[in-house]
């Protein structure tokens, strides 16, 4: 028989009462660590490229390893924003209520410059160290990414505007406010874009908000012809911004137009927040459902070239989606690495388990061919004006970045969570937010199959694009007969699809392998570059459809963990 157990009154008492058995073998929170100079990937690259900005590149990167800003991400998350369509008195007033974590990181990446160095340095490769900022800031919270990338964008509608000049001046500023003021009364702004609709999701031609000149009237110093619009959006993210790029239809078709929330007046614009969505992930930020009714508004650009006109801010918001993606993963490979190297199990860390050591190294292998891409398109992007070659690159590169990073993204945070066991998959952990905000990227600025469906467009449109993606790599072949081999396939594959769309996912994601393979061979050492082409462009024993199939040694595979390691 089991024996009584007696009773002590002097143990029921006081913290005793609780000391039930002592906590053992939790792994160490994530935290001490600076996510660029610990780095060795990215602060490569940054020598490589933009010396000139390795040391704001340090700053940002120490917040994302500071345990307080960490708690602000965390905050953010839990405590959501609250729409207010009306004061207590019964006014209408459509404002959104967020915690104080989120103004905090929100002054935090304006005083780093993450919204604005590409249009502010003066330096050399602007785009590339702005890049190198959302990077790290996606290691911070993704929440504030989304503002953050909008108004990286924006400006570029904005120069091409004379009337929207303040504002062009005003979202470059590094002192974040969150208020009603008008333009003209504010330190900086906020930008946001509403463009889809319930019927179109995103074909954009099927836009019915109409537009109706209003009046001709004084912008700022500008003559301007104001327009009343008439119609409603399905997605309309950080609806307190202070303006707002949009479409809607006039006679001559679908036209951009800038929608200010207050008026040069004072007064505010007839914009209407109907409700807020409930997300997956990226809870910290609001995205809404916005009606307009009247809602006065400026054209930007010719009326029936508002498609037009917005691609050319979506080239910069794909860049940003593909480089924020690429964050998200090197956060969650942080976690993922540190949490298997803080816990024991079976007799020794796991990060020691041998399986657990191949996990890892294929998950920090991913990362660091993500972020290569996504660095390469950036660099792109900044001689798009004077080098037709890399424009040509460019215009077929940024959609199979953000096709291929975005796609990968929810793959590697699963690996990640996986890495953590039970303990992921707890709200608590920061690898459950991840594994939720890891989709994201993905859906919004064009799904999936958009992107490739805008890889094929641009083959078909321009048939220099593919000669670029294969002139871009004509300095690595030659090194390995394998990697030799698949770029021959992918420019098959390439053809193929452009003769039938059904092998377009196919085709977009063999180039960026290829990108990828490229900026391995050049940059990371052999064992990096080589377990990435055993297990992605070789036929590799056992197929690679899942992370931790790496046909390599158990030895090479914690050298590459090494490598990858920020936190200790």
């Amino acid at each position: 028989m089991n024996k009584l157990v007696e009773f002590d009154p002097m143990i029921d008492s006081g913290s005793a009462r609780y000391a039930t058995h002592e906590v053992r073998n939790q792994a160490r929170a994530a935290d001490g660590f600076n996510a660029f100079a610990d780095d060795v990937v990215l602060a490569a690259a940054v020598r490589r490229e933009v010396p000139w900005a390795s040391g704001r590149c340090s700053a940002l990167g120490a917040l994302a390893g500071d345990a307080d800003v960490q708690d602000c991400a965390r905050l953010a998350n839990e405590h959501v924003p609250v729409l207010r369509t009306h004061d207590r008195f019964g006014n209408r007033i459509d404002w959104v209520e967020f915690h104080p974590a989120w103004h905090r990181l929100m002054t935090l990446a304006y005083r780093h410059e993450v919204h604005s160095l590409a249009w502010t340095a003066t330096a050399s490769q602007p785009h590339y160290a702005r890049a190198v900022l959302s990077y790290l800031w996606n290691q911070v919270e993704q929440g504030t990414g989304c503002p953050t990338g909008m108004a990286y964008a924006a400006h570029a509608g904005f120069a091409r505007t004379p009337a929207l000049a303040p504002w062009a001046a005003k979202v470059c500023a590094s002192e974040y406010e969150f208020s009603r003021a008008e333009v003209a009364q504010k330190r900086s702004v906020v930008v946001g874009y509403a463009m889809t609709e319930k019927q179109g999701g995103s074909d954009l031609r099927q836009t019915q908000t109409t537009a109706c000149r209003s009046h001709r009237g004084d912008y700022h110093g500008v003559a301007v012809d104001w327009y009343a619009l008439t119609g409603h959006k399905w997605f309309c993210s950080v609806p307190v911004a202070d303006g707002f790029f949009t479409l809607a239809k006039v006679g001559a078709g679908v036209t951009c137009f800038f929608v200010p929330r207050t008026l040069e007046d004072g007064s505010y614009n007839r914009f209407f927040i109907q409700r807020l969505k409930d997300k997956c992930g990226n809870r910290s930020n609001a995205s809404s459902e916005i009606e307009y009714a009247g809602t006065l508004a400026l054209r930007v650009g010719d009326e029936g070239h508002g498609l037009r006109e917005i691609l050319s801010h979506a080239h910069l918001t794909r860049l940003d989606f593909a480089v924020g993606s690429a964050g998200l993963m090197r956060q969650a490979l942080t976690l993922a690495v540190s949490h298997a190297s803080t816990r024991n199990g079976f007799g020794a860390a796991l990060s020691a388990q041998p399986m657990m050591a191949n996990v890892l190294a294929d998950m920090a292998i991913e990362v660091e061919a993500a972020t290569l891409l996504a660095l390469r398109v950036a660099k792109a992007t900044d001689h798009l004006a004077g080098n037709a070659f890399e424009r040509a690159f460019a215009r077929v590169a940024t959609p199979i970045a953000k096709y291929f990073n975005c796609s990968r993204a929810p793959a590697l945070a699963y690996e990640a969570l996986q890495c953590h066991g039970g303990n992921g998959f707890v709200e608590e952990s920061p690898i459950a937010r991840l594994y939720r905000e890891a989709p994201l990227n993905s859906v919004w600025e064009g799904t999936a199959n958009m992107m490739c469906m805008d890889v094929r467009r641009a083959l078909l449109k321009d048939r220099t694009t593919l000669a670029a993606l294969v002139e871009a790599v004509v300095d690595v072949r030659g090194v390995d007969t394998r990697y030799d081999r698949f770029v021959s396939r992918a420019t098959r594959l390439a053809e193929r699809a452009c003769a039938d769309e059904f092998f377009a996912r196919a085709a977009t994601e063999a180039l960026a392998r290829m990108i990828q393979g490229a900026e391995l061979i050049r940059h990371a050492p052999q064992g990096v570059a080589d377990g990435f082409i055993a297990s992605r462009l070789a036929d590799a024993d056992g197929g690679t459809a899942l992370l931790g199939s790496l046909p390599t040694s158990k030895h090479d595979a914690d050298l590459i963990v090494e490598r990858a390691r920020v936190s200790r």
